[in-house]
């Protein structure tokens, strides 16, 4: 079946950012809007306590589970919020390069956010994301 995601990119915007700038799904597509995957263990504990790179992993993890039961993968994603417990910039940049190697050639759209405080003790990492499919 033929992917719903189409990715827009811009010639005329900066080519720093290593995402799409923008990307659309057909009328027909069936969306689907993710509750914002934490790096939680099955027990409900949280994963790489102080570790950035490995909440982020957990979080995708946890992120393509959740796609899966919605009948969706990882390319079927139209957009992401990666949010990241921190004011130093190096800590949204080790978060967000575990996403982005994730995420491969599907580079949607993304904001990366620094943030005060995140929902679970010990958390530090989370990510929003919005899904389009075809059935």
């Amino acid at each position: 079946m033929p992917k719903a995601v189409t990715l827009i990119r811009s010639a005329s915007l900066s080519d720093a950012a290593e995402y799409a700038y923008a990307s659309t799904a057909p009328a027909d597509a069936r969306l689907i809007f993710l509750a914002g995957s934490c790096p939680l263990n099955e027990d409900g504990s949280t994963a790489g306590v102080g570790d950035f790179a490995a909440q982020a992993a957990k979080c995708i993890e946890n992120m393509n589970i959740a796609l899966a039961e919605a009948g969706a993968d990882i390319d079927d994603v139209i957009s992401t919020r990666v949010l990241v417990a921190s004011t130093e910039q190096s800590d949204l940049v080790t978060a967000w390069e575990v996403v982005r190697d994730a995420f491969g050639d599907h580079d949607v759209p993304s904001t990366l956010l620094g943030v005060t405080v995140l929902g679970y003790n010990n958390q530090l990492v989370e990510i929003e994301a919005v899904a389009a499919v075809r059935d």
